[in-house]
């Protein structure tokens, strides 16, 4: 039998601001500035959902030169799905 994991109250907040964005590419060091976390916990997270098909994943040419790439999420029609079906703790 295959248990299924509830969504930790990270995973829910994160989902949230992306689904806020609609189609929009978000970029991992807003959603850490926007959800207040650790980089170390976001990363790993976003990792995970790209995963499971929940997340699209990308690398963006820098804008400026001289900058670096830079890895971009949006959600997927599933990740949409997860969000809604998943809102964030009060």
């Amino acid at each position: 039998m295959v248990r299924a994991r509830s969504l930790s109250p990270a995973s829910r907040q994160v989902l949230a601001l992306m689904a806020e964005a609609g189609d929009a590419w978000q970029h991992g060091y807003e959603l850490c500035r926007q959800t207040g976390l650790k980089s170390g916990t976001l990363y790993p997270l976003l990792v995970r959902l790209a995963a499971q098909g929940h997340l699209e994943a990308e690398w963006q040419a820098p804008k400026e030169t001289g900058r670096p790439a830079r890895h971009a999420y949006r959600l997927t029609a599933s990740g949409r799905h997860l969000a809604a079906d998943n809102p964030p703790p009060a």
